[in-house]
C-alpha cells in the first residue's frame, strides 16, 4: 500500500518575485495560499472492504464512517464491495481486499490447513453472539428440546459451516433431553423467515435476531425465539467480525488502526444516532437491497445499536475467553484438525 504522503509545493525564484507588479503580487498571493492548501492535504491511502452480504445493519458503522468523513479524515479512501463468490475471507487473503467481514465459525475452516488464509479478526463488530432458533409461536419450540419431530431448514453452506451448524444443534437439543437425530432436515433456500414460517414451508430457522427477529415484528407473525448463547456459553462467539489481511497488518500498521478508529467511530455514531446511521446506510446501499425495507432497517437499527458495544469495555473487543472456548470445543467435537486455540484473532490494532 502506498505510504502517506505531502504534495510539493513549487516555490517561485526571487527574480520572478521582483519583476511582479502590485496587482500580480495579489494574484500571486492567491495562487501560493491555494498552494499551501494543496501541501496540507495528504494523500488517501486506498482501502478497499468487503463485506459479508448485501448491505444491513451489521454493517451501519462502516457506512456512517465513510458518509461522515471519519476515513477520509484519517487519510483513507474507502471503497466498500460485495464479496464474490468464492467469500469474502478469500478475497481478503488475496489482498484484493484490505479489511473484510467473517465469521468466527466460519473462520475456523480458514485456519484449519496446513496453508491456513492469511487473515485476523481484529475487531467484533457485535459483541455477543445474537443468532438463535427462531419458529411459530405456540409451536413448542420455546427450548431445544422442541426441535424433536419438527422440520428445520439447514444452510447447507459449501465451507462446511452446516457440519458445525448440526454439531451446534446437536449439542444443545441433546443436552435439554431431547433427541437431534428425531428432527427432520432440510435445505434452506429462505429469503424470508416469518413470511416463510407463516407459509409453513418450515418450522425452524437459524436467524440473527437483529435482523430475522425483528422483521418477524415488522411483518406481524408471532413467534418463539431463544439464543444459543443462553443455552450455553461456548457459544457465544463472535459474529460476525471484521478481518485482515496479515500482510496489510504487518506492512501498513498505522493505516490498519486508523481505519479502525474511524470505524469505531462509525459504530459509536450508530450508537447514539441510530435514525440517522440507518438513513446513512440506507442511502449508501448501492445495490438496491434495502428498498422498500425502511421499516425492518429503522427497527433493527435501534435494536442493534445497543449490541454493538453492550458490555464490553470498548466497540471491537474481542474478549479472548469466550474466542478460545468456542475453538476449543470445536477441537474436542472433531471438527477442526488442529486446535485452533489462540488463533485467528488480535485486538492489537483497536484504539486504545
Amino acid at each position: 500500500m502506498r505510504k502517506l504522503n505531502w504534495k510539493k509545493i513549487v516555490a517561485g525564484t526571487l527574480s520572478a518575485v521582483m519583476l511582479l507588479s502590485v496587482t500580480a503580487c495579489g494574484s500571486s498571493s492567491t495562487k501560493s495560499e491555494s498552494a499551501s492548501t494543496e501541501a496540507g492535504k495528504k494523500e488517501l491511502t486506498k482501502v478497499t472492504f468487503c463485506l459479508d452480504w448485501t448491505p444491513n445493519t451489521n454493517h451501519t458503522g462502516i457506512y456512517a464512517a465513510k458518509a461522515l468523513g471519519y476515513y477520509e479524515d484519517a487519510g483513507l479512501d474507502v471503497e466498500i464491495v460485495q464479496p464474490p463468490e468464492n467469500g469474502a475471507a478469500t478475497m481478503c487473503a488475496s489482498g484484493q481486499a484490505q479489511f473484510a467481514i467473517e465469521a468466527q465459525d466460519t473462520m475456523a475452516a480458514a485456519l484449519d490447513s496446513d496453508d491456513p488464509l492469511g487473515i485476523t479478526a481484529v475487531a467484533g463488530l457485535i459483541q455477543h453472539n445474537t443468532s438463535g432458533i427462531i419458529s411459530r409461536k405456540g409451536d413448542g419450540i420455546t427450548s431445544p428440546k422442541g426441535l424433536e419431530g419438527k422440520t428445520y431448514s439447514t444452510w447447507e453452506s459449501p465451507i462446511e459451516q452446516s457440519t458445525i451448524e448440526l454439531a451446534t444443534l446437536k449439542t444443545v437439543i441433546d443436552g435439554d433431553g431431547g433427541d437431534f437425530d428425531k428432527v427432520n432436515l432440510i435445505p434452506n433456500d429462505i429469503t424470508d423467515e416469518p413470511a416463510a414460517l407463516a407459509a409453513h414451508q418450515t418450522d425452524a430457522i437459524w436467524v440473527f435476531y437483529g435482523w430475522g427477529g425483528i422483521n418477524a415484528e415488522v411483518e406481524g407473525v408471532d413467534c418463539d425465539y431463544w439464543n444459543f448463547k443462553d443455552i450455553d456459553s461456548v457459544f457465544d462467539y463472535y459474529t460476525p467480525v471484521m478481518i485482515a489481511n496479515n500482510d496489510f497488518l504487518k506492512n501498513s500498521p498505522d493505516e490498519a488502526k486508523a481505519f479502525l478508529a474511524a470505524t469505531k467511530k462509525g459504530y459509536q455514531y450508530a450508537i447514539d444516532n441510530p435514525k440517522k446511521a440507518a438513513d446513512l446506510l440506507i442511502a449508501g446501499d448501492d445495490t438496491g437491497s434495502l428498498k422498500g425495507s425502511e421499516d425492518l432497517v429503522y427497527k433493527s437499527q435501534e435494536w442493534l445499536s445497543k449490541q454493538y458495544v453492550a458490555d464490553a469495555d470498548n466497540w471491537g473487543v474481542i474478549d479472548e475467553t469466550r474466542w478460545n472456548n468456542f475453538y476449543k470445543w470445536l477441537a474436542e467435537n472433531k471438527l477442526t484438525t488442529k486446535d485452533l486455540t489462540g488463533k485467528g484473532f488480535s485486538n492489537d490494532y483497536l484504539p486504545k
